[in-house]
């Protein structure tokens, strides 16, 4: 008996160590692109966020202001809205959680404010410090209401 062995084609090879390293690459640059889009995203959500929230306080002001016929003292800032100030039951009350921006940080009130604005509320960023570009900018309450 003549046993001629056949060659096997439908035998199926694993990826070579180079196809394996380029999947990794090319993944890798994929989840790089990602992370920095979705940075940028974040930032510029805590950033409206921010924004809202000078918006909730300017409205929260202007309720104290009807009621006392005076704005915050700066001695005291925005805490007069808050705990150990306002009663919880007045119209103008915010909870202490709310006084601080989305980077944690607080947000500052100054009584009057410039160019004879009442008052203006300001976010410093995410830095927490006056001036600073991009996510570190202040967004001032004057700049909400279209004032620059």
């Amino acid at each position: 008996m003549n046993h001629i062995s056949k060659p096997y084609r439908n035998v199926r090879r694993g990826m070579t160590l180079v196809e394996v390293l380029a999947v990794v690459v090319i993944l890798g640059l994929l989840a790089g692109t990602l992370a920095i889009g979705f940075s940028g995203a974040f930032s510029k959500g805590k950033r409206e966020l921010a924004k809202t929230g000078i918006g909730v306080m300017s409205q929260r002001v202007e309720l104290y202001h009807q009621e006392h016929d005076s704005y915050p003292p700066n001695d005291v800032g925005l805490a007069a809205l808050s705990d150990g100030y306002a009663d919880p039951g007045s119209t103008y009350y915010v909870g202490p959680d709310r006084l601080l921006d989305p980077w944690g940080n607080p947000y500052y009130i100054a009584v009057p404010g410039p160019d004879g604005h009442p008052y203006e509320i300001v976010s410093y960023g995410a830095d927490g410090e006056a001036g600073g570009t991009d996510e570190n900018a202040d967004i001032s309450s004057l700049n909400l209401r279209g004032a620059e």
